[in-house]
């Protein structure tokens, strides 16, 4: 038999330790947010070290995302993918921004699958804690790929993109990952 769907969840931790009801204003919010994400994956074992946010143009949340790829043995279920794909369910849109300016916060930069999804996701304005050779060098990830000059090619897209945000406190997540016996989850 084939499969014919596919069943993707965020850890049940999630619900308790978001308040979507308040504004995240200014980008240090945003991202301090996406990597407080990445830390309760880690310390729940509900996945990698990876957290992300898409936010509407009044500073709230439309959805969230952790990294789900070992729990859901699904190479695709990245935090900001996840993110991705729980804020189009919410509006109903492939092209997130047809609802306003969008903002994807990450804890990391995006590796290159979700460098692809962000040129397609509808995101205005992309906003990174840790770098990705923070990435390979603190964590087992390889993150493929990308474009030699990857900010100029998504603000040619029209997406701004911010780096560094918060940094020092995404390296110590992945550190903290990467010193762990965390490749299990």
């Amino acid at each position: 038999m084939l499969y014919a769907q596919v069943h993707l969840t965020l850890p049940a931790w999630v619900h308790e330790h978001v308040d979507a009801s308040r504004a995240y204003p200014g980008d240090a919010a945003k991202v301090a947010l996406a990597i407080e994400l990445s830390r309760l994956n880690v310390e729940a074992q509900s996945g990698g070290p990876f957290g992300a946010a898409v936010f509407d143009s009044q500073d709230r949340i439309v959805s969230v995302g952790v990294n789900r790829v070992m729990p859901h043995t699904c190479s695709v279920a990245h935090a900001e993918t996840m993110a991705y794909m729980l804020a189009q369910q919410r509006l109903q849109t492939p092209r997130l921004n047809e609802h306003g300016v969008m903002t994807l916060a990450t804890s990391s930069q995006p590796c290159c699958m979700c460098y692809g999804a962000t040129v397609w996701a509808g995101i205005d304005r992309l906003l990174i804690g840790a770098r990705s050779e923070d990435v390979e060098a603190l964590t087992p990830f390889d993150e493929g790929p990308l474009p030699a000059d990857w900010i100029g090619a998504l603000n040619q897209r029209g997406i701004e993109v911010v780096r560094d945000i918060l940094r020092d406190d995404a390296r110590v997540v992945l550190r903290t990952y990467g010193e762990s016996d965390g490749a299990k989850y």
